[in-house]
């Protein structure tokens, strides 16, 4: 089938294989999808640090360079976007690159940066959360303007408008691709659900006090914690603490379908988190069919099934109301489509190029 264009994407990871489902699920979804609505697109990713050795590979419809960068410093980092540059170099002598797409505005835009404008090549950059928070040198050192910009929820537009000044000029939130999820599962038997990175900026310890709170008017309350990290033996210990072993199970990583599925046996999904741009895990949440409780709001408009609380004793409270509550609507929400994301997308992209405008 004839390819009238080729777009590169620069990430700091990957999945390492077709098989690997929790590495950025959501990019994974995003661009399977491309590649199925767009089939004359040809997709290139350039993964910098992961997956953990280098070489190249097929992923569904697209093409990967993996380069394993492992985050090393030094010498290393700058051998490592020398063989970057390399490769950009080589694709561009070969293939008809019609927009380069960086994931963060960090070590990716930068190199996107640069390249795009050595070669006369447009360079989206997709803020994705940490990015837009006050620290980021990179703004200062690798200026992109507004048009250049993409947030990912208008918490993210504002957010890093009032710490660097600028204003994303575009605002494309996350998406599920139903098509990419398993099959819904009816029977809900699990009453709380939480599934990330057992890190501080997470805060499930608020996620455990709440169920110490639920567990005081219902005594059988049954939580699944998901994730793994460095907070996983204090967590544990607050469940013991708490007197919460027969209530809390911590599960450790899981793959992207294991969590799916939980989701969908959950009623509702804490999500205490004192930072986040736009959890995507919130999204799959209402569409695995389960409540959603929140202390921030990704965007200006209301999301049927998303709860937006301030304070802890808010988050537990609420969270107990919507169990006590057996009209509750445990229907599956899908508040943005992946179909709609990725024609949003190449609508920016291809701002300059004529080639995907009147799709």
């Amino acid at each position: 089938m004839k390819t009238d264009g080729t777009l590169i994407v620069l990430t700091p990871g990957f999945a390492a294989s077709e098989e690997d489902s929790t590495c950025l699920p959501m990019q994974q979804s995003l661009l399977r999808t491309l590649g199925e609505i767009y089939p004359q697109l040809k997709i290139v990713i350039l993964s910098f640090q992961y997956p953990y050795c280098a070489t190249k590979y097929k992923w569904h419809k697209a093409t990967v360079y993996s380069f394993n960068g492992r985050n090393k410093g030094g010498f290393q980092r700058l051998w490592l976007r020398r063989k970057i540059f390399a490769t950009l170099k080589r694709l561009h002598r070969t293939e008809k690159i019609i927009c380069l797409l960086s994931f963060w505005y960090g070590e990716c835009a930068a190199v996107g940066n640069l390249f795009g404008k050595q070669n006369g090549i447009r360079h989206s950059c997709w803020l994705l959360g940490q990015d837009a928070r006050k620290g980021n040198s990179y703004p200062q050192r690798h200026f992109l303007p507004p048009d250049n910009l993409i947030a990912l929820s208008h918490f993210i537009q504002t957010e890093f408008e009032r710490n660097y000044g600028l204003k994303p000029a575009h605002v494309i939130p996350p998406a599920i691709n139903p098509q990419h999820m398993p099959q819904t599962v009816d029977e809900k038997d699990i009453d709380l659900v939480g599934a990330g990175s057992l890190i501080p900026l997470k805060q499930y310890d608020v996620f455990i006090r709440a169920v110490a709170e639920i567990k005081k008017e219902k005594p059988g309350v049954k939580a699944l914690l998901i994730g793994d990290g460095p907070e996983k033996e204090k967590l544990q210990n607050l469940i013991i603490r708490s007197s919460l072993l027969d209530n809390i199970e911590i599960t450790g990583e899981l793959s992207h379908e294991e969590v799916i599925k939980a989701m969908q046996r959950s009623k509702v999904f804490l999500h205490p988190s004192s930072y986040e741009g736009f959890g995507v895990v919130c999204l799959e949440a209402l569409y695995a069919g389960a409540q959603v409780v929140s202390f921030v709001q990704p965007m200006k408009t209301v999301i049927d099934g998303w709860h937006v609380v301030k304070t802890n004793e808010e988050m537990a409270q609420l969270a107990k109301k919507l169990l006590n509550d057996d009209a509750a609507c445990y229907k599956s929400r899908l508040p943005f489509s992946m179909n709609d994301l990725a024609k949003k997308l190449m609508k920016i992209l291809s701002a300059c190029n004529h080639v995907f405008a009147a799709q």
